[in-house]
């Protein structure tokens, strides 16, 4: 992974690192390897996440083919 940082400002390439770092999970992925997780709470957390993807993914579909109303936009800002 690779940030380029422009006219030294090197805040901004950092929040755009972790911004990329994010995406990918990374962070997720530490917090979960900080302890060792049991086979069976392994098993029970990838099946958790295969049904949420595939919910999102029939969600999505539904939204494409009109049978459900479309994801309201976030508003900018952040949170309060």
């Amino acid at each position: 992974m690779q940030v380029l940082v422009r006219d030294n400002n090197v805040d901004q390439a950092l929040k755009v690192l972790k911004r990329k770092l994010q995406r990918e999970g990374l962070f997720r992925e530490m917090k979960r390897r900080k302890a060792y997780e049991k086979p069976s709470e392994r098993r029970a957390r990838e099946k958790g996440e295969a049904i949420r993807r595939a919910r999102k993914a029939a969600r999505k579909l539904a939204q494409r083919e009109g049978l459900a109303p479309k994801a309201k936009k976030r508003a900018a800002g952040g949170r309060r």
